[in-house]
């Protein structure tokens, strides 16, 4: 059975099989965690997402991870939250199970995630910490390459929040 733990670090230093950067739609880098991904992966990574043509909201792409500690990169595009309303709850959990998805598919045993949507795209920690743990553990085993998924916190009230998702929903 995979293990899902929460952990408060910097995505860009970890040495699992793929990082997932919370990216926007055109794959061209930006701020937050996604500048920070470009600028610790190199160049190449900004001219193979520029070859990839974009990616819409709540799908993801693949990448190799260049000059990171990952091998890859796989570009989540979360939703804009705009109050709850407009499907952003369905386009997360597209951009968890996408991800996942693509490191099935791609033979990955450790999966790294940045909090998706959280930053300047102004999601609720509180909701996005639920969407992303219940979708990752509704589509896990259906993964059985991935060994260990960890959602990686940058701060301390965003770690709190997934710690307190991931404790209430552990399986007996």
């Amino acid at each position: 059975m995979a293990q899902i733990e929460v952990i408060q670090d910097d995505i860009t230093t970890l040495r699992v099989d793929a990082i997932v950067n919370a990216a926007n739609s055109r794959l061209a880098g930006g701020g937050g965690v996604d500048g920070a991904i470009h600028r610790a992966a190199g160049p190449e990574l900004l001219a193979e997402c520029l070859r990839l043509g974009g990616c819409p909201t709540g799908d993801a792409r693949i990448t190799a991870g260049y000059d990171l500690p990952a091998r890859h990169v796989i570009h989540a595009v979360g939703p804009v939250w705009h109050g709850g309303g407009a499907g952003e709850a369905k386009l997360l959990a597209s951009c968890y199970r996408r991800s996942m998805q693509l490191a099935g598919e791609h033979n990955l045993c450790s999966v790294a995630f940045s909090a998706i949507s959280c930053g300047v795209y102004g999601y609720p920690v509180d909701q996005a910490a639920h969407v992303a743990v219940t979708e990752v553990r509704s589509v896990i085993d259906q993964h059985p390459s991935i060994e260990l998924v960890q959602f990686c916190c940058f701060g301390e009230s965003v770690t709190r929040a997934y710690r307190e998702v991931l404790s209430r929903q552990q399986r007996p």
